[in-house]
C-alpha cells in the first residue's frame, strides 16, 4: 500500500505529526496504519496521540479505523474531534467512503467526540473473546462516519 504525504493535516489550532506508518499484518489481521502525535499549533505542545487504520475488516468492526487519546491536561478543548476530522481527509485519499470509530460505552467524552465528529451510533456490540479488546472491556459502541 502507498502511504500519502500527511503534511496537510493541519487546521488553525492543531496539526498531526506523523510518527510512523505500519504495513498490513495479515497474521494478526492488522490493517495498514498511520500513527500521529497531536500538536497544538500555538506552542507546539504535544497534546495527544491518534492513529488511522486504512480499510475494513473484522478487527475494525470492534476496534474501529481511528484511535485517539488526548492527554489529561489538554482535555475539554475538542482536540480529539479536530484530529478525527483531519484524519478524514487522509482516509478519503485512500478511497474510503466511511470510517468506524468505537469506544467504551461508559466513556462519555469519547462518545461525544464520535458524535461531534459526525458519527452515527450504529450499535453497541459484545466484544468476542477472540478479540484483543476483550481483555479490557466486554462491549463497544460502534459509530459510523460518512466521508
Amino acid at each position: 500500500m502507498l502511504f500519502y504525504d500527511t503534511s496537510d493535516l493541519i487546521d488553525g489550532e492543531i496539526y498531526l505529526r506523523l510518527d510512523r506508518t505500519a504495513g498490513e499484518n495479515k497474521e494478526k489481521a492488522y490493517l495498514p496504519a498511520y500513527y500521529f502525535t497531536i500538536i497544538r499549533s500555538l506552542d507546539r505542545a504535544e497534546i495527544g496521540k491518534c492513529d488511522l487504520r486504512i480499510g475494513h475488516n473484522e478487527n475494525t468492526k470492534y476496534g474501529g479505523n481511528i484511535g485517539y487519546e488526548v492527554f489529561e491536561e489538554f482535555r475539554g478543548n475538542k482536540y480529539a474531534t479536530k484530529a478525527c476530522k483531519l484524519m478524514f481527509s487522509l482516509a478519503k485519499k485512500h478511497g474510503m467512503d466511511y470510517l468506524i470509530i468505537t469506544c467504551n460505552p461508559d466513556n462519555i467524552a469519547s462518545r461525544k467526540t464520535c458524535e461531534h465528529s459526525g458519527g452515527e451510533l450504529i450499535d453497541i456490540l459484545d466484544i468476542p473473546s477472540w478479540h484483543e479488546m476483550s481483555k479490557t472491556r466486554k462491549t463497544t459502541c460502534q459509530y459510523r462516519m460518512k466521508l
